[in-house]
């Protein structure tokens, strides 16, 4: 089941950075928080279509009280609130230190799972990230100019990670199906509020067929992300998912390079390297060693 795990989040880092890739471009033709409200509430009713059309109904209509609620904290601290803050924190900020910030989330995820969900994080899995955040410092090449549009984006990055972690922990007793849907739909929810608050609401009815197609574009690839990803989280360490998802930014990378004709540059290859041996650490030698752990137990080796 582990290896299912890792290959449905190794399918979320694609898709993932793929998506970013898709969204840098279709960002442009959008106020931000429209695009996120139209794309959440698209991903929301696929998932709900999906939930109808596999028989999960009954697994819905089963849910709790408290279970309820659990979804309704994921979609408010990770459906809505982050993704304003990021995109606010976008529209405010140059540069590239807004990318690195963002691709410091595993740290976080990795401190709150030892926290509290009592992940244990080996020798390997250390070294491991720190070499991930040195390619990603090589790869990004972070400009480190602050402002306050960078402060949104910290801490939309402590929201994600902090809901990234209380899904694993949700998780144990709701499927992966349902807490994605549970995080698009109150997140949607949330932003409309916003979006009512805000007087933002009557733009919704400017969206032409540009806009739409983008819409209906990112929210498949959306869609495709929350799907493996939160139904992966259920088999491997959030911490150890959190990791994988950074091989993202050389596929978007890749992406531009292909697409745009964007020089890969030689730090950018220095970056993708150490990106790739940190996860050889975690993935391989980290899981490699908690299996030579777990016979040392059975063995009475120690």
């Amino acid at each position: 089941m582990k290896k299912k795990g890792l290959i449905l989040i190794l399918l979320t880092a694609i898709i993932s950075g793929i998506s970013i890739f898709v969204n840098s471009i279709s960002i442009k033709e959008f106020d931000s928080s429209i695009f996120t409200f139209s794309k959440n509430i698209v991903v929301a009713l696929f998932l709900f279509s999906i939930i109808l059309a596999f028989g999960k109904f009954a697994q819905l209509k089963a849910l709790k009280r408290k279970q309820w609620i659990q979804l309704t904290i994921i979609g408010l601290v990770g459906g809505s609130i982050p993704f304003l803050l990021f995109f606010k924190g976008l529209q405010l900020t140059t540069g590239t230190t807004s990318a690195f910030i963002h691709k410091t989330m595993f740290i976080y995820i990795a401190i709150f799972a030892l926290l509290f969900l009592k992940e244990k994080l080996n020798k390997w899995f250390i070294l491991g990230t720190a070499l991930l955040l040195i390619g990603n410092f090589f790869f990004i090449k972070p400009d480190f100019h602050f402002s306050i549009g960078h402060i949104l984006i910290v801490f939309a990055t402590l929201f994600w990670a902090a809901e990234n972690t209380y899904a694993k922990y949700v998780v144990k007793e709701v499927s992966g199906t349902l807490i994605a849907f549970g995080r698009m739909f109150f997140g949607s929810l949330f932003i409309l509020i916003f979006l009512s608050a805000s007087g933002k609401l009557s733009l919704i009815s400017t969206l032409t067929f540009v806009h739409i197609a983008w819409i209906i574009l990112t929210a498949v690839l959306l869609l495709g992300y929350v799907l493996t990803f939160y139904n992966g989280i259920k088999y491997i360490k959030i911490s150890t998912a959190a990791c994988i998802l950074a091989i993202g930014s050389p596929i978007t990378t890749l992406l531009s390079f292909v697409f745009q004709a964007k020089a890969f540059s030689f730090n950018q290859a220095i970056g993708a390297f150490f990106i790739l041996s940190g996860l050889l650490f975690i993935v391989w030698l980290n899981e490699f060693a908690g299996k030579i752990a777990e016979k040392e137990v059975v063995y009475g080796w120690h």
